[in-house]
């Protein structure tokens, strides 16, 4: 088991990879999804379907989260009512790690084909409380480039995010955001108090290679598959979501990420509103080409801009040293230097924000 300064992310044996991940859903609340993990090792040494494309796996196992790729798969036939079994597992009824092995190895062996193309695709979990470090940087932006913003993010999924516009926040005291949302973000707040300041955001746009429709219920259960089994509020919170999408649907394209902002950065700025790009745990599945062209283009943005016509870029992302999920800002003009502003749960549960 890597440390938690380790090359965790960099985990390329399948068995390694399954470990970390099971104790790391055990370690943040989810111990029922992490005893289901643990029992994927009963099936690596089987013949099924499933077992040989994770021997096979080729890359890192642990970066591509292949083990929450087959969990989700496993939670979706729960949730369909396709698969009893799993209920005592996912209810915390069933604890005794053999118990749980058979049950998976059994499921595995009925489910075994459906379960497979799981695999092709990394997890889509699209989670709603991590708006709370966006919108935390956004207060913190507008004492520095004014309130007013025109947001874009990368890996929408199914494009919740890309509706904070729409959600009542409740910061640590500072309240943003209509009241009567049915999407009600009040993570636990540590640390220094965030800014008490204007934010408008004047549109809100998003792409991802694969976006989910939530008016669509087959898609939008999907999402929920990918949503560890005893993370209640999470699941309402794409309840929630899906409300709000039936309402006015959010704008998502289907775009690779780094044309994406290449095409947004080049189309006209309006005077007095802040360009800014926004993106919560995606930039690990982002492709390393991917990653430098959004770099480079955003260097270049930043150099062209001005007080009138300003850039940001808020990262909610994984620290690959130490595992912590940080929020850090740059903006232009100002020398684009990065801010530390705070960390955040992986799900969003608590921020805790650092000292201005």
């Amino acid at each position: 088991m890597e440390g938690e300064n380790g090359a965790i992310m960099d985990i390329a044996d399948v068995e390694r990879a399954i470990r970390w991940q099971a104790e790391h859903c055990m370690r943040n609340g989810a111990p029922c999804t992490g005893r289901l993990l643990l029992g994927f090792l009963a099936l690596l040494g089987t013949d099924l379907a499933v077992a040989g494309r994770m021997r096979e796996w080729e890359g890192l196992s642990l970066e591509d989260a292949m083990p929450l790729r087959l969990a989700g798969g496993f939670h979706n036939l729960h949730l369909t009512g396709a698969e009893m079994r799993l209920g005592p597992v996912y209810r915390g009824e069933t604890t005794v790690q053999g118990e749980v092995d058979a049950i998976v190895l059994a499921v595995a062996q009925d489910h075994d084909a459906q379960l497979l193309p799981w695999f092709d695709g990394p997890p889509q979990t699209n989670e709603a409380g991590r708006s709370a470090g966006v919108m935390g940087a956004l207060l913190w932006l507008s004492d520095r480039i004014g309130p007013r913003f025109a947001l874009m993010e990368l890996g929408s999924s199914a494009g919740i995010n890309t509706m904070l516009d729409r959600f009542s926040f409740d910061l640590g005291g500072v309240r943003v955001g209509g009241r009567t949302s049915p999407m009600h973000i009040a993570p636990e707040w540590r640390g220094a108090m965030p800014p008490q300041a204007d934010v408008e955001i004047t549109s809100i746009r998003g792409c991802d290679i694969a976006p989910i429709d939530l008016t669509d219920p087959v898609q939008a259960l999907r999402l929920k598959s990918y949503v560890w089994a005893e993370m209640h509020e999470r699941l309402e919170r794409i309840d929630a979501a899906q409300a709000l999408a039936v309402e006015r649907k959010p704008s998502v394209e289907r775009a690779d990420a780094a044309d994406f902002v290449t095409r947004m950065l080049a189309a006209p700025q309006d005077a007095g509103v802040a360009r800014v790009l926004f993106h919560t745990i995606v930039w690990q599945y982002l492709p390393p080409v991917s990653r430098t062209l959004i770099e480079q283009v955003m260097e270049r943005a930043g150099k062209e801009a001005s007080a009138e016509r300003p850039l940001a870029w808020i990262r909610v992302e994984t620290n690959r040293r130490t595992f912590r999920h940080e929020i850090r800002v740059r903006h232009w003009p100002g020398g684009g230097e990065e801010a530390l502003l705070g960390e955040v749960h992986a799900h969003g549960a608590w921020v805790e924000w650092f000292p201005a």
